[in-house]
């Protein structure tokens, strides 16, 4: 493997504090230097104008494989992930059958391996079937690499499992991510309103997931289980502050967290009003004051990490009326920009902070191998280079995942990942982005260049 020296670019890796112009060295898949480079050998990415950050890590996708390949597959989610800047993702466990044992676990890291695109870990159910009913295989599929534990699509309803749950995944170590919906009170449509009941659709309100929040909260912390616990898109502003106060004393800040997802940052109930099944969400949009909440979340450091809860469809079924199609939509190769758009030109929290909302923070939650998550010297070459100021319209039917059920297509957006690079290997280069590969970049004749396999 050649050495990749990136140029000239402004290096920000919140883990190690830094934030400066500078230049960085990837040899046989490390970071092997993190300073100016006067004469670079191998291959050399000139990154000015560009941002260098560790590479940005989703620890909430769904790949859909095994069982529902015509939606994505572990192939074409590792393909969406790279486009979009992502070097790491953890897959959900809501397949066909469910990841609920280690030999299923192991196929998910079998076909991420024949893929060699992203780097993908798989994350195991709770229960069998993701039924609620009976623990799965929790410490065989932890043995075999699963980097966390959840039913997501579900809550676990019972106290009583969830009780046993928190128990044993404390005892590996691992973080159980929980969907936070006590099933009797949600499940509606939309947000529960008095839109919802002009619209004739059921409601779903906010209740249903604070509820389960609180509950989970007193089961762990009340008891001292210890097990880190992490709530799932959140999308109500009660229970920001529910996780606000269980983050106030330093067990609560060490064993709760919390995820923001795109949508849930710059939409609202009212996307509903078309009937566009693309704005049907789980858990739903809500209003223009949780999203405030949300932010102000972000801000204090209440939510630690952005997910975007990537959830392919395919077009029949998300042409179905609204109360009979499926929940979610597609987010990876989207997320980067509306990020940038929620969060930065809000002015809500800058560059750094927001890096590492999609860097270190995610890379020791679960936790990740290789000290992912950085750059430090030594740790995994995954490095993606963001051109911050490149103006461009996303299109759904330009991405490369399998689905297009994307409610932000035709949304004129502000920057973009320009390369991703995975393990030292460079595995998208994009055309329009200001990081140019070899010395083409100053108008000489490369030597070697970095291009994207």
């Amino acid at each position: 493997m050649p050495t990749l020296t990136i140029k000239g670019g402004r290096v920000i890796d919140p883990a190690n504090q830094i934030d400066q112009v500078t230049d960085l060295v990837l040899e046989r898949g490390r970071v092997t230097k993190l300073g100016k480079v006067t004469k670079p050998t191998g291959a050399v990415i000139d990154a000015s104008g560009c941002i260098v950050s560790p590479g940005l890590i989703d620890i909430h996708v769904h790949l859909r494989e095994p069982g529902q390949e015509e939606k994505e597959t572990v192939a074409t989610g590792a393909a969406a992930a790279v486009n979009g800047g992502f070097t790491s993702i953890c897959c959900m466990p809501n397949t066909k059958p469910a990841l609920d044992d280690d030999s299923r676990v192991e196929f998910i890291y079998r076909q991420a391996e024949r893929t060699n695109l992203a780097n993908v870990y798989p994350v195991g159910a709770i229960t069998k079937g993701r039924e609620g009913k009976e623990l799965a295989e929790i410490a065989l599929m932890a043995a075999s690499g699963a980097v966390g534990f959840t039913d997501d699509g579900v809550g676990v309803a019972s106290a009583s499992v969830m009780n046993k749950a928190l128990t044993y995944i404390a005892m590996t170590g691992k973080v159980l991510m929980q969907h936070c919906e006590d099933p009797e009170l949600g499940g509606g449509v939309m947000n529960a309103g008095s839109l919802a009941t002009r619209l004739g659709l059921s409601g779903w309100p906010r209740v249903a997931e604070e509820a389960m929040i609180q509950r989970d909260i007193l089961l762990n912390l009340s008891q001292n289980i210890g097990c880190r616990y992490h709530v799932q898109h959140l999308s109500s502003g009660g229970s920001v502050e529910m996780i606000r106060r269980a983050r106030a004393d330093l067990f609560g800040q060490a064993h709760v967290t919390a995820e923001a997802s795109p949508h849930h940052l710059l939409l609202t109930e009212d996307s509903c009003a078309t009937y566009d099944p693309n704005y049907k969400m789980n858990p739903p949009l809500r209003t223009r004051r949780d999203i405030e909440a949300i932010l102000a979340g972000i801000k204090d450091g209440t939510i630690t990490v952005l997910a975007t809860d990537h959830a392919p469809h395919t077009q029949q079924e998300k042409e179905l009326e609204f109360a009979a199609a499926p929940y979610g939509i597609i987010g990876l190769e989207s997320a980067l920009p509306l990020y940038i758009r929620a969060l930065i030109d809000s002015g809500t929290i800058d560059w750094p902070a927001m890096l590492a909302m999609m860097t270190v923070n995610p890379a020791r939650l679960c936790p990740l191998p290789g000290n992912k998550g950085t750059l430090s010297v030594g740790s995994d070459a995954d490095v993606t280079i963001i051109d911050p100021k490149e103006e461009w319209t996303i299109d759904a039917n330009d991405f490369k995942s399998k689905s297009r059920n994307c409610p932000f297509h035709g949304w004129k957006v502000t920057g973009r990942a320009a390369a991703t690079i995975v393990g030292g290997d460079v595995k998208m280069v994009r055309d329009t982005g200001r990081a140019k590969s070899g010395a083409a970049a100053k108008g000489e004749k490369p030597r070697k260049t970095a291009k994207a396999k």
